[in-house]
């Protein structure tokens, strides 16, 4: 089959959506495909089966963070050309009411149109609120929907309710649970906790920090790894400030040497407060077999059962958060357990099982679509 794989975001910068579709089109590709993505680009993109539709994106607050979207007013007619040229058999638009891309494409395909909602927060969302106003006529022409967790489900069913098919993000198990080496400059007797995230205040790391001068004053053998693209200044001056030993801000790291701070840690945190729908993060360290310590939000108690690859503790709350971080690291044995058990449980999530998932979606959807007369194998996709 055919398929477009719409993101609304800048294809130049990394994100969870666009990370999310460049996994489904290397899958769907391996399963003899073929797939285009379209998304809007602040620079020119040197990848054949890319198409760029709006070329000034702008950042824009959304749940709790920028994106990076085109509110271009001009981006009907190039839509409308490319659905002509290409003849899509699949439409598939994530976060469908993120202007404006996907409402364009909503509004034009005549493909089997599938949206897949990634986001989920505890306050109402600008986006969805102005589009159960403004776009439920294109709401009503997605065929089928996606949601990555039932918190994302639960977040949009509250504005445009219906069936929401769970299938979630996927995470790369081979390239987080390849045996590679630790770092060397980390490996000086010490136990690490490591965090990886933005510098945002949803992230929580500002409760980490909290948590770590307690875990610091108790377990003077501790570091905290901090590993993330962004301006941590803010974090490096209350670390100054508290003369707090051991911190190191790692900034950002490459996707190909991620694994190794990984290897290199005894206990993943995820101390983040909310408008988090999964937990990428999460997947990644329970792939590498960390034990993880996070915050018990909705996204990421669907991923982490407490007490079995983990433990949760209460939002915002540094001293919970420093009980549980010390909890794992005076038992070795307890975090050898919890860490076979997260990697068994991120076997789950992997790309290739996550793929066929979202491609036998497809298949259900263009066999309920065909006509009355059409042989019921007709246009099964050849993906099982």
């Amino acid at each position: 089959m055919k398929v477009a794989l719409v993101s609304p975001y800048d294809w130049v910068v990394p994100g969870g959506v666009n990370s999310h579709c460049a996994h489904l089109r290397e899958q769907f590709r391996a399963r003899g495909h073929e797939v285009r993505i379209i998304a809007p680009a602040s620079k020119e993109i040197d990848q054949p089966d890319v198409i760029t539709i709006g070329t000034r994106p702008v950042s824009f607050p959304a749940s709790g963070s920028l994106a990076r979207i085109s509110l271009s007013l001009t981006l009907g007619p190039p839509v409308r050309q490319v659905l002509a040229e290409e003849q899509f058999d699949i439409v598939h638009v994530h976060e469908p009411f993120m202007p404006v891309l996907p409402i364009h494409f909503l509004r034009y395909s005549e493909a089997v149109n599938v949206g897949t909602f990634h986001a989920s927060r505890d306050k109402p969302q600008f986006f969805y609120t102005w589009g159960k106003r403004h776009v439920r006529r294109w709401a009503r022409r997605l065929d089928g929907k996606i949601a990555v967790s039932p918190a994302a489900a639960h977040f949009v069913e509250r504005y445009f309710p219906g069936y929401y098919n769970i299938i979630p993000n996927g995470v790369d198990v081979e390239r987080f649970s390849a045996p590679v080496a630790p770092l060397p400059q980390y490996a000086h007797g010490k136990q690490n906790i490591l965090f990886v995230g933005r510098p945002e205040k949803r992230k929580g790391l500002a409760h980490l920090i909290d948590a770590y001068t307690i875990v610091k004053a108790k377990r003077p053998d501790t570091r905290l790894i901090v590993v993330g693209a962004g301006k941590f200044d803010r974090f490096r001056q209350t670390v100054r400030s508290r003369r707090l030993a051991d911190v190191e801000f790692a900034g950002y790291v490459t996707l190909e040497d991620l694994p190794r701070y990984h290897h290199t840690a005894d206990v993943f945190c995820a101390p983040a407060t909310g408008f988090e729908s999964q937990g990428i993060v999460l997947l990644e360290a329970m792939a590498a077999g960390l034990p993880i310590v996070a915050s018990n939000i909705e996204g990421y108690a669907g991923v982490l059962t407490h007490g079995v690859e983990g433990l949760l503790v209460r939002p915002g709350d540094p001293e919970t958060l420093a009980a549980a971080l010390l909890e794992l690291l005076d038992g070795p044995e307890r975090r050898r357990a919890m860490g076979e058990r997260a990697s068994a449980r991120a076997q789950e999530f992997s790309w290739p099982r996550v793929s066929q998932q979202v491609l036998s979606y497809y298949e259900r959807l263009l066999y309920e679509r065909r006509p009355a007369s059409e042989p019921a194998t007709a246009r099964a996709g050849g993906s099982a």
